[in-house]
């Protein structure tokens, strides 16, 4: 196994992306269009919708619209242009979602959780946040790239050592790549969301400090969780000091919308 040759294939992996600025000012690496996620994302929230309960509790979409509508204004043009889609789920896990294409889905179960409209827009301004960042398209870029540089490890070690060699390197390798790749670059997205959406609804006029809140909330109803290094989003108690570290100075922020009028009334 020649490590030229697995320098040629990752480099021309590489070179087959675009390359973007995440808006925290992050090198991103990208495959695909906008267009192309925002179609990818409008199936998906279509075939969501038929396969799963959508509730019909005109208070909690309204409650979840509204929020909606508070957060996407301060977004950039391209993003305010996309036609912005809501959805209540009826699941009691506490869990929200925002795809390409501007499809918001919040579950029932997050209404235990989110006390208040603050607490919700810092849901629902995260999940916008990886929308704005476009981690989906750099997460299946990725995962794209892992994939077909394994297939590339792999056909080159069974070259040399057969096909248990091939497939020593192959399942090792996945391995390897799910836990040094793919998931510390989750928690990279999942912290980035963090202050993108924390901005954004400061912007809008809610309170970031409730993004704290929400998260202590979440630590009360979660039974455990997994080790950090081991999952796809930061620990608790470091992404609270985070956003804790934020609040002042965004806290001027939400001082300066509401005295623009910027002045959220989202209820259930």
């Amino acid at each position: 196994m020649k490590p030229w040759m697995l320098a040629a294939a990752i480099a021309m992996l590489v070179a087959a992306c675009a390359t973007a600025t995440s808006p925290t000012g992050r090198k991103q690496y990208l495959s695909y269009s906008d267009d192309q996620l925002n179609q990818m994302g409008a199936q998906a929230f279509t075939q969501m919708k038929a396969k799963q309960t959508v509730a019909t509790d005109a208070g909690q979409n309204a409650y979840v619209q509204c929020v909606v509508r508070a957060l996407v204004p301060h977004l950039p043009e391209e993003w305010r242009g996309l036609q912005w889609e809501t959805a209540v789920f009826v699941d009691d896990e506490p869990n929200a979602f925002a795809l390409p294409g501007g499809k918001v889905g919040v579950n029932s179960g997050m209404f235990k959780v989110a006390k208040n409209q603050d607490q919700l827009a810092a849901v629902i301004g995260h999940e916008i946040g990886h929308v704005y960042a476009r981690h989906s398209n750099e997460r299946i870029t990725r995962q794209s790239m892992a994939s077909t540089g394994l297939a590339v490890v792999g056909a080159l070690a069974g070259s040399r050592y057969g096909q248990s060699g091939a497939d020593l390197v192959t399942q090792g390798g996945s391995m390897v790549a799910q836990l040094g790749l793919l998931l510390p670059f989750s928690r990279v997205q999942e912290t980035e969301a963090d202050e993108i959406g924390q901005r954004l609804m400061a912007e809008a006029g809610f309170d970031p400090a409730e993004a704290v809140a929400l998260w202590q909330n979440m630590i009360a109803t979660s039974a455990g969780r997994s080790p950090e290094w081991l999952s796809t989003h930061p620990d608790p108690q470091n992404r609270i000091r985070a956003l804790q570290q934020r609040v002042p100075a965004l806290q001027a922020v939400r001082d300066a919308a509401r005295q623009a009028g910027r002045i959220p009334r989202c209820s259930n």
